[in-house]
């Protein structure tokens, strides 16, 4: 019995595996360049993600973020919304998770879920922000949501620093900006010993698969992704336009302002500038790896923290920088977002016309 695949199945199986050769290619180029040999650096970066159980650990504690701003990129990007907020949102939700962890005494359960929930409603409520404006004002939310990202960047390390520490700041910089430690109370369980991997990530993996049912089996899945799809066609449709694009951005921020709530209370503990490192980011090539499934996004989310754990023990082994492995990411990005499916087709018409040509050109002679 043979297996029958879609054209849009060996168009998706063309694209990665190209995409996977052409990276792996031009990633043991860069190594090579630098004087490193690149099957070592490969094996440093496996032995580093996975190679004892403290770095099995580390490496659940990059796919949590991983899985949370990917989870927050997916409801976005598969309703057609482009939240590039993300980071914005997470770090609202941070700062209220810390807050409300360190100023507040409560039993652990309940205080844990004080934080994750202040933290998901002020990212929700911070992603309002864009939706409103380009529901009621017009304003793209490509413009609104790039400028929040850096109002809340700034706003968060300004609240921190004259309002939490009152102004005071040590010969330390910008590393001495942060909020108190949150009680033990607040903090998310650890699941193996001496790591920050915590229960984050049944939390986690809770929402992807939530994400999945929601777009794969209920009435407003289907409206999202209409949405997404053609925004006029949902419109005649019968579909609400203006509050499903809202609960969209609702549902993102939520998701982004949890993920932040979920770094201060399973990984730092407390609030600190630059945090996040571009989670944000991540979470939108992620989800753009993953073709916006959200099965998939827990797929490319455990080679995603595997890459970041592992960069870390090659750049202890080698002369070679972590920034190496980002590269090789971003190229991977970059080249699963070519359409060679089109890029061939238009190779064959070429061809054809060239042969048309020659016979054309044959007959006359």
């Amino acid at each position: 019995m043979k297996l029958k695949m879609s054209h849009e199945v060996k168009g998706t199986i063309l694209r990665y595996s190209i995409s996977i050769i052409l990276t792996l290619l031009f990633g043991c180029i860069l190594i090579a360049v630098q004087g490193e040999s690149p099957l070592q650096a490969v094996g440093y970066i496996v032995e580093g993600a996975f190679g004892s159980k403290i770095n099995i650990g580390n490496t659940i504690r990059w796919v949590i973020s991983s899985l949370m701003v990917g989870g927050a990129a997916i409801v976005a990007f598969k309703s057609g919304v482009s939240n590039l907020g993300i980071e914005g949102q997470l770090y609202m939700g941070a700062l209220s998770a810390a807050i409300i962890g360190y100023s507040i005494e409560l039993p652990h359960g309940l205080h844990v879920i004080a934080c994750l929930l202040a933290a998901s409603v002020v990212g929700m409520l911070y992603a309002l922000i864009p939706a409103l404006l380009r529901m009621y004002f017009k304003i793209n939310e490509l413009i609104t949501t790039l400028i929040l990202n850096f109002i809340a960047k700034y706003l968060t390390e300004y609240i921190t620093m004259w309002v939490i520490m009152g102004g005071q700041q040590s010969a330390n910089g910008s590393a001495s900006i942060t909020t108190p430690q949150i009680l033990k109370t607040a903090r998310l369980s650890t699941i193996i010993k001496g790591t920050t991997a915590n229960t984050g990530i049944f939390i986690a993996l809770g929402i992807l698969l939530f994400i999945a049912f929601i777009y794969k089996y209920t009435l407003e899945g289907y409206e999202f992704t209409q949405i997404g799809q053609n925004m006029n066609f949902a419109r005649m449709g019968g579909i609400n336009i203006k509050k499903s694009f809202i609960m969209v951005f609702l549902m993102s921020g939520l998701i982004s302002g949890m993920g932040g709530g979920i770094e201060v209370t399973g990984s730092y503990y407390r609030f600190t500038p630059n945090f996040s490192n571009n989670l944000g980011w991540d979470g939108i090539m992620i989800t753009r790896i993953a073709n916006n499934n959200p099965i998939a996004v827990i797929i490319v989310s455990l080679i995603w923290g595997a890459l970041k754990q592992g960069a870390l023990h090659m750049e202890r082994m080698t002369t070679l920088n972590r920034l190496v492995v980002i590269i090789i990411q971003m190229l991977f990005v970059l080249f699963v977002s070519i359409d060679y499916d089109n890029l061939f087709n238009k190779w064959k018409e070429k061809i054809k016309l060239k042969k048309i040509n020659y016979k054309g050109g044959s007959s006359i002679c």
